[in-house]
């Protein structure tokens, strides 16, 4: 009786133990491989290729006059034009503006709107632009500014707003990123808005 006494909480000692499977080196490598580890993806397959993504957010280039401002649009021009000529596609269509918006393969978003005066014609373009990483946004930062400058002349250039004018347009790019919330607003205005009224 007592050799059974002392066995059955040795046994159930020693299945207790059994249970509680301490990992060795190896079994602690293959599960780690094995889990759902979050890897930082590489920049290439998280973020576009900022200057081409500029390219896209400035739209074609237009031939003709020289007054486009972007993508093919100028102030003054009617609605009608901007529905026709904008190749995003359609989201916002309201009395004061419309919207378009295109998305990359690196899910990247680009919304344009086109704000509409009285006469339903083009008085301001704004362009919200919804990056990845802090990385893509100073990429297309540095793009934006490069680009914008050698365009144009530089009127204000502050750490997160830096602003330009040419002929056809005032132009402002702010970095709204907020915590993990990435992105870029450009802002055309025109440059002479006397000009747009005698229009």
């Amino acid at each position: 009786m007592n050799y059974l006494k002392m066995a059955l909480p040795a046994a159930l000692a020693g299945m207790m133990i059994a249970g509680c499977n301490t990992q060795t080196k190896e079994e602690t490598e293959q599960t780690a491989t094995d889990s759902a580890v979050v890897q930082t993806p590489a920049p290439s397959t998280l973020n576009s290729n900022q200057s081409e993504l500029l390219q896209t957010i400035l739209g074609p280039r237009e031939e003709g006059d020289g007054t486009a401002v972007l993508r093919g649009i100028a102030f003054g021009d009617p609605v009608s034009k901007v529905k026709k000529t904008e190749q995003f596609e359609l989201f916002e269509d309201s009395t004061s503006h419309v919207g378009f918006t295109s998305e990359t393969a690196q899910l990247e978003t680009i919304d344009v709107q086109y704000h509409l005066d009285n006469q339903k014609k083009v008085s301001k373009i704004t362009v919200d632009v919804y990056l990845n990483s802090a990385d893509a946004t100073k990429q297309l930062w540095e793009a934006g500014k490069s680009y914008f400058t050698e365009k144009g002349k530089l009127l204000k250039n502050e750490p997160k707003k830096v602003s330009w004018t040419n002929k056809n347009a005032r132009i402002m790019m702010e970095d709204v990123s907020e915590g993990k919330d990435y992105g870029l607003k450009f802002q055309f205005t025109p440059a002479n808005k006397t000009e747009l009224a005698a229009n």
